[in-house]
């Protein structure tokens, strides 16, 4: 079930919204983006993670169920109906077991997917991390102003010198001799909307265990 208890409140996943539809996930989350615009509500706070059939970091959206209803208000009333079927299962903390062995490793899977996307999310959202706890395994990726406060540089200037010694790009995208070498990750973000309702894609540098240790022994010595 793409269903999360963060803070105390229930939340759909977009690629439970996507599955319940019938829709691409593409095409869910540009009408999240699309429409929280539209009410001025920040999207990026209803922002997560999760990890597709080839390990690579994808963008998706967990929605309470107030901004679940509005985005499918403008679905077929067959769609609603089934999401509001499963919001209140969900609540009410009611499913179905399981009657066959394919249902029971399907359950288990999105499990699974949904304790790593927590997991993820908890991590990128901290302020400030341990640095041992964030080299632990290779799926601890964070992001550079983050990792710049663990090894005490400020975000600009780490951002300046990975520029100055041509590890990142003008525009702060890796090279990608520093992808291929597993020291960063690129994430797709949900594409952004401009005003005029066109969308832009979007993308999040990350840097990886493997990349947290090699950066750390390169600039932890010049953080002055």
């Amino acid at each position: 079930m793409q269903i999360a208890k963060l803070e105390n409140q229930a939340k759909m996943s977009s690629r439970e919204i996507a599955d319940l539809t019938g829709k691409e996930h593409s095409k869910v989350t540009a009408d999240i983006a699309r429409i929280l615009a539209e009410v001025e509500i920040d999207a990026a706070g209803f922002s997560g993670i999760y990890f597709d059939s080839n390990n690579r970091g994808q963008a998706c959206y967990n929605l309470p169920r107030r901004e679940c209803e509005l985005i499918i208000a403008g679905y077929s009333a067959k769609y609603r109906l089934a999401i509001i079927d499963r919001w209140q299962e969900l609540e009410q903390g009611a499913f179905d077991a399981p009657k066959t062995l394919s249902g029971a490793l399907m359950l288990a899977s999105r499990q699974a997917e949904l304790i790593e996307q927590l997991q993820v999310q908890s991590m990128l959202d901290a302020p400030k991390v341990d640095f041992a706890m964030a080299v632990r395994r290779m799926d601890g990726a964070c992001k550079i102003g983050d990792f710049g406060k663990v090894i005490g540089i400020g975000r600009n200037l780490l951002f300046a010198r990975l520029r100055a010694d041509l590890i990142l790009m003008a525009d702060n995208m890796p090279y990608q001799k520093h992808i291929d070498n597993g020291i960063f990750v690129v994430i797709e973000q949900v594409p952004y909307i401009d005003h005029g309702g066109k969308a832009h894609p979007a993308f999040t540098t990350m840097v990886t265990g493997k990349g947290q240790v090699a950066l750390q022994r390169r600039y932890a010595s010049r953080a002055d």
